[in-house]
């Protein structure tokens, strides 16, 4: 009887859960955001409990690094694209109509006026964009602030919940889940986040002496790009270098290759990454990029997050499969011994 009411409620738990995804469906990324945010605030919450200060005060503390984490990951890439806009279509102007390309002794040349234009028209409908959205993304912000705050004041209600409809024999299953998440996830906000700040340092530095206007901008793209992996702030290392070479900037072109792929695109991960890599989760970098693209084409931006973590926690489950079939053969063996 109360094996088949834990399963009544779990199966009631995974209804609920599926109605409130279809009901919040406009803000089911944000939830997702406070959720794995809260996850990796929560250590710091109990650490500033632990020091004396009380729950609220704990909670409140905690909220305000995750209100000024989101801020100020994406308010200065979308105050500076609707800002210095005009800046980056002035760029995009410069390039010539028509470049030539000398290959073999033959210079066909190639025109490149419908990209620059269409370059163009993606910038403005992007500025435009970022300011008709500006309510909601403050709504979706207060959304997000009172759900850190109400996971982080009340951290125990989900382990309780979940737990209360496992079978005792099996909580070891959602422990090591939640662990894997926790690491996973840590993973993906803290090493990211220090290695994306690392990049936006150096990226100014050499943005600046190298004499390109907007470096703050480029900084800031630089850093944003250093969660994509496999790829990082290299696209956008290259893509200076080439559009230096349309313009007539041979030299600096040169330099931004040799010198950005270096120290922009290589330090930060040879440097920042390897000093953290024994905090990340357990997941390689091949299959970090499959959660990573699978996310963003499955679920949109909050695909950055959850990608990355399913495939984790996949591994996970194989790995618990794997030591339970060692477990059985052990015992198997064992059982023939005595015979």
């Amino acid at each position: 009887m109360v094996l088949n009411r834990q399963r009544l409620l779990a199966a009631l738990l995974v209804a609920l859960a599926t109605l409130a995804a279809v009901v919040l469906a406009e803000v089911l990324r944000t939830v997702v955001f406070a959720v794995t945010v809260a996850y990796v605030l929560y250590p710091l919450r109990r650490r500033l409990v632990g020091r004396g200060l009380s729950r609220r005060v704990a909670c409140a503390a905690a909220t305000a690094v995750a209100f000024l984490g989101a801020t100020l990951l994406v308010a200065p890439l979308l105050y500076a694209l609707y800002r210095r806009r005009s800046e980056l279509i002035a760029i995009l102007e410069g390039v010539p109509d028509f470049v030539p390309i000398s290959v073999g002794g033959f210079a066909p040349g190639a025109e490149s006026a419908p990209y620059a234009a269409a370059a163009e028209a993606w910038l403005r409908s992007v500025a435009l964009a970022v300011a008709g959205a500006a309510p909601v993304l403050v709504l979706e912000v207060v959304v997000f602030t009172f759900l850190v705050y109400g996971i982080l004041y009340r951290p125990g209600a989900a382990e309780a919940a979940v737990l209360g409809v496992v079978p005792s024999e099996y909580h070891d299953i959602p422990t090591r889940l939640h662990e894997r998440t926790r690491e996973t996830l840590y993973s993906i906000y803290v090493l990211q986040a220090a290695t994306a700040a690392g990049t936006f340092a150096l990226a100014l530095a050499v943005f600046r002496l190298l004499g390109y206007g907007s470096p703050i901008l480029l900084a800031v793209i630089a850093g944003i790009l250093q969660f994509i992996p496999v790829v990082g702030p290299s696209v956008l290392i290259v893509g200076l270098g080439v559009g230096d070479l349309l313009v007539g900037e041979t030299a600096r072109a040169v330099a931004v290759l040799m010198v950005g792929l270096v120290v922009v695109a290589f330090v930060p991960d040879a440097v920042i990454r390897t000093q953290l890599a024994d905090r990340a989760g357990k997941i390689s970098p091949g299959l970090y990029f499959v959660g990573f693209v699978g996310g963003i084409l499955t679920v949109g931006a909050v695909g950055v997050i959850v990608g990355p973590l399913v495939v984790s926690l996949l591994l996970e489950a194989i790995d618990m499969l794997s030591e339970e079939g060692t477990a059985a053969d052990a015992t198997a063996e064992s059982a023939d011994a005595v015979r």
